[in-house]
């Protein structure tokens, strides 16, 4: 599984971070960032959590 984040559309409201901190971070500029393009074994059902709470919808599995 693989996530992207658009930058576009994220706000930097950090759920995906508190939900999925091995694979989200927030950048120097605020706002989400992928630590690791292709989540880890075991980190899927959060990742995917992420996906499901960001308000933006700016995450999205590839």
């Amino acid at each position: 599984m693989k996530v992207t984040v658009d930058e576009d559309r994220c706000r930097g409201h950090g759920i995906c971070c508190a939900l999925c901190p091995e694979v989200f971070d927030l950048g120097e500029d605020g706002y989400s960032e992928v630590l690791t393009p292709e989540v880890p074994p075991g980190s899927e059902e959060m990742a995917r959590a992420a996906i499901a709470q960001c308000p933006e919808r700016a995450i999205s599995e590839t």
